[in-house]
């Protein structure tokens, strides 16, 4: 059976270049809806196994490859996110989303060892911060699979009920209930020039083991998550309250000396990346409410780090 992966498919099947073409797009989409780029590609790759199952007689008669390849790969993100609930009750310690980098500065690929294409690179934008996905993960499965098709990728209710197999009266219930919950949790924005500049100046602050400085930069009812996934350590639970954040910053400096700390986009947003020996060990998104940190999400578990190139600057 000749699958999309081998190479000079797309010179031998004129379709294919159209049926790849929508790649992007399901990465993007599965992106959004599991938190986790490895789970997406293997809903992608499962998604053109199934579409490459099919006789060509069956695919010809599909009359919008796109638009079932979209249906597939979302009820395969429904099915994991059901099952996904069951797996994180099992993760060790805190279950934070997998951060992207910037597009320039994406590690060679995971799959083959290849380089990463291009083509297949999350879009950053408001959908991607860590704050909103983290924020996803409170949904319903059904909950999340709806919001996103309607209120990210434009599709309507009646395309929606077809995906989640409800009725588009039910279909706009989870999309008005999710809005709801989206507007409840979600402050306005800080803008990225001040977003930027408090994380330097948590930046500064961490490295001169200044806890007073650490103080004022969180908000008082401050909170620090941390994700190693029980493959290296990290604390297991939630970290509240400035001080206590700041403090536990100072001993992370103190107890692993050498690091080097570097600013960075995490999902579209300022952040911090910290190095040891130039493997980047821990990925730090922030979320800013009224110019003080208000959450810290620090990504260490090596498996959510591998789209990070590694950087000497």
């Amino acid at each position: 059976m000749t699958t999309p992966s081998e190479p000079g498919v797309a010179q031998t099947d004129p379709g294919l270049g159209a049926i790849m073409r929508e790649r992007r797009q399901l990465i993007n989409l599965g992106y959004r809806m599991l938190g986790s780029l490895v789970e997406a590609e293997d809903a992608v790759q499962e998604t053109y196994a199934r579409w490459y199952a099919m006789s060509p007689s069956e695919r010809d008669a599909i009359r919008s490859p796109g638009a079932w390849l979209t249906t597939v790969a979302s009820r395969i993100c429904l099915d994991l996110l059901g099952s996904a609930r069951a797996r994180r009750e099992r993760y060790v310690g805190e279950w934070i989303p997998e951060p992207l980098p910037e597009p320039a500065e994406w590690a060679t690929g995971r799959l083959g060892g290849a380089a990463a294409d291009p083509a297949d690179r999350v879009t950053l934008d408001e959908s991607v911060t860590m704050a909103f996905l983290v924020m996803l993960d409170s949904f319903t499965p059904a909950e999340r699979v709806t919001f996103i098709l309607h209120e990210v990728f434009g599709y309507s209710f009646a395309e929606v009920a077809e995906i989640v197999g409800r009725t588009p009266a039910a279909c706009r219930q989870l999309a008005s209930s999710a809005r709801r919950r989206v507007r409840a949790s979600q402050p306005a924005p800080t803008p990225a020039a001040q977003h930027a500049g408090i994380v330097r100046d948590f930046k500064q602050a961490w490295e001169a083991k200044d806890i007073n400085a650490l103080v004022g930069l969180l908000d008082p009812g401050a909170t620090a998550v941390a994700d190693g996934g029980g493959v290296v350590s990290a604390v297991l639970g939630p970290i509240d309250g400035s001080e206590q954040i700041a403090r536990y910053a100072v001993g992370i400096a103190t107890w692993a000396p050498g690091m080097t700390i570097l600013e960075r986009m995490v999902n579209g947003r300022p952040g911090l990346v910290a190095q040891r020996d130039g493997v980047t060990v821990v990925v730090m998104a922030f979320e800013i409410v009224d110019g003080r940190i208000k959450h810290i999400w620090g990504v260490r578990n090596p498996d959510k780090l591998r789209s990070w190139t590694v950087v000497d600057r």
